[in-house]
């Protein structure tokens, strides 16, 4: 989020943390690219007035870095929302938009972003409904707790593309009282003995030395590429 009124920035980050959505805050247009440098996110918000350059300024910097993270801008002028559509935001809200309204822009943005149009990711014979939190695999209704449900989401939604321990830490903790990253070999375990349960024992391939990923068994000509530092039909359950 880029924001440089701290008020309000922090009104919605505590929104939408509690909407399981982690944010970090950047008060300027530099420090927005600066981060966008070096961290991967899955979507910029950015309000068009900041204190070093203007909202379209720093969206049309962004595209021209190559940065294809989706942008949602932050305006209530009819034609700075017309402009920031023209060089490359994706959405463009008003400063007083419903809280639950915005998080649901924002995982619906991020959902296609990453090719899933709904709810509803389906990859490997394993189908997630983030609404619900509800997972089906090969046909089977299996229980996850909210940690292993957010790791195999995390996979899921960034399918074919390896994530490292440490950038599925950051996503689950953000930075707080975050454990040792070990965690995430026995989360990443049980989701598999699951999996394994439910006929699907290998959705998680380990990457030696790099980390974890799940690849679309229907892309068979997909690469693997790193990342840098989402209704259950079945009647068995599985626990």
């Amino acid at each position: 989020m880029v924001e440089n009124d701290k008020r309000f920035g922090a009104i919605i980050s505590a929104e939408l943390k509690a909407e399981a959505v982690r944010v970090d805050i950047a008060e300027c247009g530099e420090d927005a690219l600066y981060l966008l440098r070096d961290y991967e996110f899955d979507l910029v918000l950015l309000n068009m007035l900041l204190p070093d350059m203007y909202g379209t300024s720093l969206i049309s910097r962004i595209r021209l870095a190559k940065h294809e993270t989706p942008i949602i801008a932050i305006s209530a002028a009819p034609q700075a929302r017309l402009k920031a559509l023209a060089v490359g935001a994706d959405d463009v809200i008003e400063r007083d938009i419903d809280q639950a309204q915005l998080a649901a822009r924002i995982c619906a943005i991020v959902r296609r972003s990453h090719g899933f149009s709904q709810s509803q990711l389906q990859v490997s014979g394993v189908t997630l409904d983030v609404d619900c939190q509800d997972v089906v695999a090969n046909g089977v209704r299996v229980h996850f707790t909210n940690k292993e449900f957010a790791v195999l989401h995390l996979l899921v939604l960034r399918r074919n593309m390896i994530m490292t321990k440490e950038a599925i830490l950051s996503q689950l903790y953000g930075g707080m009282d975050e454990p040792d990253a070990r965690i995430i070999d026995v989360f990443v375990c049980k989701i598999r003995s699951k999996l394994t349960k439910a006929g699907l024992p290998n959705v998680i391939s380990t990457v030696w030395g790099r980390g974890y990923s799940v690849k679309d068994i229907a892309d068979e000509g997909s690469v693997i590429t790193p990342v840098r530092p989402q209704p259950a039909q079945a009647e068995r359950l599985l626990a």
